[in-house]
């Protein structure tokens, strides 16, 4: 779609008040009947804004000048903030962005869900807000993103770091990033500045060659530590190099992994790992539980906040010891797993067969008996014929993808009546088209969204849903 050509006397509208803020990190103001999204606004800002794009009743625009600072405004902590596509959201105050992600909650369940939202429990807000995450992904690349700074220095054109936004090609370099805690950016820096003092080949995005891919970082809450290196097009020597410098610069490496990955996408799933020292795999704790994290495992990437969720979902089952529970969307079986004991058995369904094997290890590993996990798409495993095999639920747990739930998924559980659902999702939109389908037969009794992802937009939601007429 062509941009619309935006008129000289209509591209700068002055003195606009900043309402709401967009899950881009961008403020929403309105003028007249146009809606514009204001890159770097928050809401409670006065602002002079310089339209690049319009559209019939939407404008984009970014901010020209600052006339009255919002209330909520803060300094953002990293130099990054506003090229990095993450941490859109660092501008604000931590207590406003609460109060904004509950919004946005409430508004998708009350405007696409017709739910009565009044008694929403409040955000369970992070401890946390940086050094959070116990995963983060950086790309190789000889194609630096050059900030204003960056041009006026004769800088080395490679870069490790993050895609900056719209710009699949382009990687900004990264000098410390607050997502994650130690030894994650000693890692990355050290890594990058051995392989440049080596000439070691950063890959090109475009062209496809280059030595360096990826590297990945997964830290637990035991103090484990997981490095896989990514290579594309990479002599075995220089694998071994690059390899033995990680093993000798950093020995608390639990699990040191590499992969060679010559495909046109990032994706590692179907590719082979090779453990280059200590385990294949790190563990996490919660509540004494023990869970396996191998390269292609599934787990929250906010371990503390991860085990809230859980406990939320816990509470709002309210298990009295004598359930069947149908765990969907199990992934690795860690509700599953961690709900079992509560609970007289779990049976977890999920798409993935390398996530259910990892649910099964985990249910090994702690001794964990009374769980029993299918591997298959929700929609062809969830039959009446497997409900009739596995028995009625007494709760049903579900936690889809961001797109949430398949309307034969939906339907099954109309058909299913479980006394008890509860619904975890990551997308309060989705989410809320899911309970209006299952209003049908469904009440929300309890719904209470978890902060997951500070200085983002990204949010948490869990609700209950008890059968209105109980058989």
């Amino acid at each position: 779609m062509s941009r619309r050509r935006i008129p000289e006397e209509q591209r700068v509208i002055r003195d606009v008040a900043v309402i709401d803020i967009a899950e881009e990190g961008k403020g929403v103001g309105k003028v007249d009947d146009l809606v514009l999204f204001i890159d770097k606004a928050i809401p409670g800002d006065v602002v002079d804004v310089a339209l690049f794009r319009k559209k019939k009743n939407f404008a984009e625009g970014r901010t020209l000048q600052l006339k009255q600072a919002s209330p909520y405004r803060t300094m953002p902590f990293c130099e990054h903030f506003g090229t990095c596509g993450g941490c859109k959201w660092q501008h604000m105050e931590y207590r406003a962005q609460l109060t904004y992600k509950q919004k946005s909650v409430a508004n998708a369940l009350e405007r696409l869900g017709k739910v009565d939202v009044s008694s929403m429990e409040p955000i369970w807000a992070a401890p946390q807000t940086q050094y959070y995450r116990n995963k983060l992904e950086y790309t190789f690349s000889n194609k630096r993103w050059l900030t204003d700074t960056d041009q006026q220095a004769d800088l080395e054109p490679s870069a490790l770091g993050f895609h900056v936004p719209l710009r699949f090609d382009k990687i900004l370099d990264i000098r410390h990033c607050y997502l994650q805690d130690d030894p994650s950016n000693a890692i990355r820096n050290r890594l990058r500045d051995f392989a440049l003092e080596n000439s070691i080949s950063f890959y090109d995005l475009r062209l496809h060659e280059g030595a360096l891919r990826n590297l990945i970082i997964r830290t637990a809450s035991t103090g484990e530590v997981m490095v896989i290196v990514v290579f594309a097009y990479a002599d075995e020597e220089t694998v071994q190099k690059t390899m033995a410098f990680l093993r000798g610069e950093f020995p608390q490496i639990t699990s040191l992994l590499y992969i060679v990955n010559q495909k046109k996408n990032d994706t590692i799933f179907d590719q082979d790992i090779h453990t280059y020292a200590g385990r294949d795999h790190i563990f996490e704790e919660m509540e004494g539980l023990r869970f396996k994290v191998g390269p292609k495992s599934f787990y929250q990437t906010n371990s503390a906040q991860a085990y809230e969720l859980y406990k939320i979902t816990r509470d709002f089952a309210a298990f009295t010891g004598d359930e069947r529970v149908y765990d969907l969307y199990t992934g690795a079986g860690t509700i599953a797993n961690f709900i079992a004991r509560h609970v007289r058995e779990v049976v977890g369904v999920e798409y993935v067969p390398t996530a259910i094997e990892d649910a099964k290890i985990n249910s090994s590993i702690n001794g964990i008996s009374n769980t029993r996990f299918f591997a298959g798409d929700m929609k062809d495993v969830l039959t009446r014929d497997f409900i009739e095999a596995q028995g009625r639920p007494d709760v049903v747990i579900t936690d889809p993808p961001r797109a949430g739930m398949h309307p034969d998924v939906v339907r099954r559980l109309l058909e299913m009546e479980a006394p008890k659902l509860v619904y975890v999702s990551c997308n309060a939109a989705t989410q809320a088209r899911d309970v209006a389908l299952l209003s049908e037969k469904y009440a929300v009794e309890r719904i209470r969204p978890v902060d997951m992802f500070p200085h983002t937009q990204h949010v948490e939601n869990v609700v209950l849903l008890t059968l209105k007429n109980k058989t």
